[in-house]
């Protein structure tokens, strides 16, 4: 067994143990990362963190979901790996390479980071899903058919796969009892992440997260991102708008010229702790 220290961070309530493995690599199992992520004998977190080295940016940011399974990206991870970064080399400006591709992250104000999550992917099979439809508004309802409780959300990929229904409906046993149905529909050949959006006015979206392989989190940097953008394609919002969610709020902003959607948003360090694994 060995110790690795740590440090617990969230960004809008979305909570990370984030490790150094710049220098060490850090391989943890699956069942590993469960029993680390349980939060009654655990340390506690909806995603793990691994910093690795990365000879085309200044890391590679490494997640695992709280169900031990590794993911391509989380925006509010990255967030706050970029900001350790930055507060590390004192720069107001680095680049974090992930699986779903590499992000620019930039000071935007005492522990306030803006990140480049890119351009969406809005084809089917980006998503991607198992047939192909509109994204705009794609095939799928929860409830019965001649009155369906939920139908047709929208459907982006910000490099990791979400839907985004767009409903009153945010209470914590509708979004749990909905979202654990709708991850796993054969409709997503990789699961899916589960947006309950209500548009309060052009510019703010109240937004809870049912997330792939971590539940009901209290912030989702990417979920946030596929809103704005599932948003705007219908109409019902600028391209720059605040999204709240239960931890805080992230301002998300759908640029016209780059086609990029940027997150700003806030880090906070909650602690710091030895893993043993």
């Amino acid at each position: 067994m060995t110790s690795r220290p740590f440090v617990k961070m969230n960004g809008a309530g979305n909570d990370f143990v984030v490790v150094d493995a710049l220098a060490r690599p850090f391989t943890p199992s699956e069942d590993q990362v469960r029993a680390l992520a349980d939060r009654g004998t655990g340390e506690g977190f909806d995603q793990l963190i691994a910093m690795e080295p990365s000879s085309t940016a200044d890391a590679f940011m490494r997640v695992w979901n709280a169900d031990g399974a590794m993911v391509q990206t989380c925006g509010n991870a990255l967030r706050c790996v970029g900001w350790l970064l930055m507060e590390a080399s004192g720069s107001d400006r680095v680049v974090i390479d992930t699986a779903a591709g590499p992000t620019v992250a930039t000071r935007a104000g005492d522990h306030r980071v803006t990140v480049d999550m890119g351009e969406p992917r809005l084809a089917w099979d980006q998503v991607p899903l198992a047939e192909a439809m509109d994204t705009r508004g794609i095939e799928l309802q929860v409830g019965p058919i001649d009155a369906p409780v939920l139908h047709t959300p929208g459907a982006v990929s910000m490099g990791n796969p979400h839907v985004v229904f767009f409903t009153d409906r945010q209470d914590d046993g509708f979004v749990t009892g909905s979202g654990s149905l709708v991850e796993h529909h054969p409709l997503f050949p990789e699961g899916v992440n589960v947006g309950f959006a209500k548009v309060l006015d052009r510019s703010h979206i109240r937004l809870r997260v049912w997330e792939r392989g971590a539940g009901l989190t209290k912030a989702c940097g990417t979920g946030a991102c596929a809103a704005q953008v599932a948003a705007v394609r219908r109409g019902l919002t600028e391209r720059k708008a605040t999204v709240v969610v239960d931890g805080g709020e992230l301002v998300i902003d759908w640029d016209a010229a780059s086609g990029h959607v940027f997150m700003t948003g806030p880090v906070e360090i909650e602690r710091t702790g030895t893993l043993s694994v």
